[in-house]
């Protein structure tokens, strides 16, 4: 008996060490922030062999990845992306919002009761406070007794500190203005480590202040438009937005060290910075999976100055693959080629410039708020004889005063029809939609869907507002995000590593399906509002 009590112990002992050596010692997941699918395939023949295309030829490809809400915004992108599900249960709704309690707007990150670490900026104040549910990182840190790390790194501080979630081991994110260097905040500690500090110290942002003209001849960019032409944004101090840009001359006019987040070397600096983590913590190195989140923020600052048919655009992505080539050779070297699981994915896509597509005789337009306001209150004024009827507009939705509605004795409901019913006769809406309707309705497929699912009961408006196809609330030049069209919610999604099959898919999936697939991987519990399924046609 005893022989068979310590025979069935050396079992699940062994069972127990092949279960942790099953477990990738670490899990690095990648956004590439502002990345339309077509970026994998419109710049495919340029790309080196062991950036994005090693991801491709030994991962597997889902080339029908989606978003399956909107707004499709940075903030509650990297919240779905890493919670495994959308705004209606995180509560992310878009990056900046307007409270109904508060009666105020707020950004989503921003946390009055902590303070910055390596800044007296009191505008680097950030936690995921506002995020109501966990991570596949939580999850993860709670089934190994907190021993696995989690790490977040971002240029923009909403990129690191939703993907690493509410138990992080840190979150940094780039300080730019007249500082130049990587921060956090006492919600994850009392000051900087001492590499975090080295690096400041080092030289290398500095070292970026040069001149940024395209890697190779541009006359070969043959996949994007003309250098010069009137859709594109430029920077200040700089008559045509055309390289070469002599970043050390124009950084003063251009917020300082801010003007490196506007170029292809603010995703070197953060890979510099990945690169540093990834072997100061000691990340992978035991049996304890870690978790490292990198969000390559450049990509939508550039897409949003220059727009998606640009030289710039292109060539902040042909070095962002020189920048995954370095960064997968340091996972190879300091973790070991087989002991890490990658996914890169976007946060969201972008709209050609409408502009453009109007020269190019493809329907574009741009929305301006303020005209839709006006024209909105002189009709409330004269249906219900009240010109303060609405509290805020933004995000492409409407909060009623619901305080003066009670006054009135109006009915709600009622107030809420009348705009809908007002609005979508407008010319530049597509559709409108009461958030009653939305609350009580139960839809599967199209724009409506997306709308329930980025619908949050206590966070979301009265009225939500679709406005047409490639029509956009922003400047003339550059380009911009947020819709539920194919534009704005068709993004890559590659698995890489270790657990992972070589293959690719047409097959539709969605955002959320990311957390439970990377759950189901380590074994662990699936996010605590996840409402995705794990893809295990992925697996090996």
């Amino acid at each position: 008996m005893k022989r068979l009590f310590s025979v069935l112990v050396l079992f699940l002992w062994g069972f127990l060490v092949l279960a942790q050596e099953e477990r990738p010692k670490l899990v690095v997941g990648i956004v590439v922030d502002q990345m339309r699918y077509d970026y994998l395939t419109r710049f495919y023949d340029r790309y080196g062999e062991r950036g994005f295309k090693r991801l491709m030829r030994e991962g597997f490809n889902c080339k029908n990845n989606h978003f399956n809400y909107m707004p499709t915004y940075t903030g509650p992108g990297h919240a779905s992306i890493f919670t495994g599900t959308t705004p209606k249960n995180h509560g992310i709704i878009a990056n900046d919002f307007y409270d109904k309690e508060l009666k105020k707007m707020v950004y989503c990150a921003k946390d009055d009761s902590v303070l910055a670490v390596g800044s007296t900026s009191e505008k680097e104040r950030m936690s995921p406070h506002r995020m109501k549910t966990t991570t596949f990182a939580d999850e993860n840190r709670l089934f190994t007794q907190m021993r696995g790390k989690t790490i977040g790194i971002s240029i923009k501080d909403r990129g690191a500190v939703f993907p690493a979630g509410h138990t992080a081991t840190a979150a940094y994110w780039f300080r730019g203005k007249n500082e130049g260097k990587f921060i956090s905040s006492t919600y994850y500690m009392k000051e900087l480590p001492k590499w975090v500090k080295k690096f400041n110290r080092s030289g290398a942002v500095e070292s970026y202040l040069k001149e940024w003209n395209t890697l190779y001849d541009i006359t070969t960019y043959t996949e994007s438009g003309a250098d010069s032409n009137e859709f594109e944004g430029g920077f200040s101090g700089k008559d045509e937005p055309t390289f070469p840009y002599d970043l050390k001359v124009l950084m003063d006019k251009n917020m300082g060290y801010d003007i490196l987040k506007e170029t292809a070397f603010g995703n070197s600096i953060l890979a510099d910075f990945a690169i540093e983590a990834l072997k100061a913590e000691n990340l992978g190195k035991d049996n304890d999976t870690d978790v490292l989140t990198v969000s390559f923020s450049s990509t939508d600052y550039v897409g949003h100055r220059f727009g998606v048919n640009s030289k710039e655009i292109q060539d902040t992505y042909l070095r962002l693959d020189k920048d995954l080539e370095r960064f997968l050779k340091a996972l190879d070297e300091e973790v070991g080629i087989g002991n890490y699981t990658v996914f890169l994915t976007s946060d969201h896509g972008a709209v050609h410039v409408p502009n453009y597509l109007k020269s190019e005789k493809i329907p574009a337009g741009y929305v301006r708020y303020a005209d839709l306001r006006k024209q909105l209150k002189a009709f409330l004024q004269g249906k219900f004889q009240a010109d303060d009827l609405i509290e805020n507009m933004s995000n492409n939705q409407i909060f009623l005063n619901r305080d003066k509605i009670k006054t009135l004795g109006l009915n709600l409901i009622e107030v809420q029809e009348a705009i809908v019913n007002e609005i979508i006769g407008y010319t530049e809406v597509y559709k409108v939609y009461s958030a009653t309707t939305i609350s009580r309705s139960s839809f599967t497929v199209g724009v409506e869907a997306l709308l329930q699912n980025g619908y949050n009961q206590k966070r979301s408006g009265d009225v939500l507002i679709v406005p047409n196809p490639s029509h956009i609330y922003f400047r003339k030049t550059g380009t911009s995000h947020g819709s539920g069209f194919n534009y704005d919610t068709h993004v890559p999604l590659l698995f890489f590593g270790k657990g992972i099959k070589h293959g690719e898919t047409l097959q539709k999936t969605v955002i959320p399906d990311i957390a439970p697939t990377i759950s189901a991987l380590l074994d662990i519990a699936f996010p605590n509002g996840a409402t995705g399924q794990p893809l295990e046609f992925v697996f090996k």
